[in-house]
């Protein structure tokens, strides 16, 4: 993309907008005007009001929606009243407006509810706030949504995981624009990661399945999550469930969508962070989440969450730097 012309950023705002989805990436596109960058900001609502953010501080925006030209970036911030009620039409008409006349767009967070709303994420790869990763995926089945993602590119269609990976987002734009050196620089300004280690899943502890419909699988369920340090084979489970294991692994398909030695690791995880977040030792947690060594447990921390777990467990634990290395 051409950075000898100012580049256009239109940021849309609506009443209840998350206050960090929209000045995150505005300070990153401030900062990287300051390495020479020529980003020109655009705060645009629906119909040109001012709007009050989450917080109840309010935006003077500078357009309406209808009196837009042509932008070369949209940026769609989000909002948890997107998640817990229809999004509003006059948004859903402002965002289809908008990407008519844009080359690229980006949503933060629950921005993607919007996109999706306007027709926008239709057989694309997204993510979205891992909380609400669920519900966009249930609202909007010809999606693909990737829960543990900090971002996703997909086309002219990026998505953003919760609040700050709206930082990440717009550092990958920065850096689509004007290369990895001034990227890297305006991190550094920021003072955040340029590439975050790890995806979303670090940042919570898994939520538990719901009950599924069959007794008897409801039954095992409570059985493993009691107690996961047991020898769980599948002919293990299958007898507690008085079944064969291959009708024991068509249960698991048809009413959780996976395997039960994936459930079983699933579960084994969630107790390991819960362990890790109140204080146990790596060993301790290996032994009492049912992984039995450190590294089986570093092994599927680094596959599910992409980092080790002490680096967790720091994170996680204390705001105080981490120790230097002995």
């Amino acid at each position: 993309m051409s950075v000898s012309r100012p580049h256009a950023v239109g940021v849309l705002v609506f009443p209840g907008v998350t206050l960090l989805d929209v000045a995150g990436p505005s300070e990153v596109c401030t900062e990287a005007n300051r390495l020479g960058a020529d980003y020109r900001i655009t705060l645009i609502s629906p119909d040109g009001a001012p709007v009050r953010s989450s917080t109840g501080l309010r935006f003077d925006v500078d357009r309406a929606a209808g009196d837009i030209g042509k932008l070369d970036t949209l940026v769609v911030p989000g909002s948890e009243e997107l998640v817990s009620a229809p999004v509003p039409p006059e948004l859903v008409c402002a965002v289809t407006q908008l990407a008519d006349r844009t080359q690229r767009i980006a949503s933060v967070c629950t921005g993607a509810f919007a996109l999706a709303a306007a027709g926008l994420l239709d057989g694309r790869r997204v993510t979205t706030h891992w909380r609400h990763a669920t519900t966009l995926q249930r609202r909007n089945p010809g999606i693909q949504v990737e829960p543990d993602a900090i971002f996703v590119t997909d086309g002219p269609i990026m998505t953003s995981a919760g609040i700050t990976a709206g930082i990440d987002l717009t550092l990958h734009l920065v850096e689509q624009d004007h290369g990895p050196a001034v990227a890297r620089d305006v991190a550094r300004a920021l003072v955040v990661f340029l590439q975050r280690p790890g995806g979303q899943s670090q940042f919570s502890v898994p939520i538990r399945t719901p009950a599924p419909h069959n007794n008897t699988l409801r039954t095992l369920l409570h059985t493993i999550h009691t107690d996961p340090t047991r020898d769980y084979t599948v002919p293990v489970l299958a007898a507690l469930a008085n079944t064969s294991p291959r009708q024991l692994t068509r249960l698991f398909r048809r009413e959780l969508g996976t395997t039960p030695a994936r459930y079983l690791e699933q579960v084994r995880l969630e107790q390991a962070q819960m362990l890790l977040d109140q204080g146990h030792s790596v060993t301790t947690t290996a032994v009492r989440s049912g992984f039995g060594s450190d590294d089986t447990l570093r092994r599927a921390f680094h596959q599910h969450l992409g980092i080790a777990p002490s680096t967790y467990q720091h994170r996680f634990t204390t705001t105080e730097p981490a120790p230097s290395p002995d």
